[in-house]
């Protein structure tokens, strides 16, 4: 029973990359990060990527949303809100390189998942976070 729930998991994870992928625009790259193992789940790419980077993905994504700086400023948030769950605040973050944006969401279910899209840096910002929440909302996991 255990590896029905892993594989409909797995199949969960491929499905969202791949229409992350096929439905961001401009998009170039889309995966998903367990923060919980430090992994990056599943990936689709244009390019081909040393897996030493894919490898530092999860890392750096686990640094944006876990780092100890940035639990330190939702902790002291949840205690001037009075809030005692282990929620977290900072659920999107949008970067942009020289030439590539990086969106990263946490999934609504499972906080410490998250999907990440990588567009060419002329992409319109609004359709990407639309078309990007849209995508992460119709694939609970």
């Amino acid at each position: 029973m255990a590896t029905k729930r892993m594989t409909g998991f797995s199949d969960q994870v491929m499905s969202l990359v791949k229409s992350l992928r096929a439905e961001a625009p401009d998009c170039v790259a889309a995966g998903v990060v367990d923060m919980a193992t430090g992994m990056l789940l599943s990936y689709e790419t244009v390019d081909n990527h040393p897996p030493e980077v894919l490898d530092l993905l999860a890392g750096a994504t686990l640094d944006l949303f876990q780092g100890r700086t940035v639990v330190m400023i939702e902790d002291i948030f949840k205690e001037r809100r009075g809030v005692s769950d282990d929620s977290h605040f900072f659920q999107e973050i949008l970067v942009n390189s020289e030439n590539l944006t990086h969106l990263f969401l946490r999934m609504n279910e499972q906080q410490d998942v998250v999907a990440v899209v990588v567009c060419r840096k002329s992409v319109n910002v609004g359709m990407l976070i639309a078309q990007a929440r849209r995508v992460v909302r119709e694939h609970s996991l």
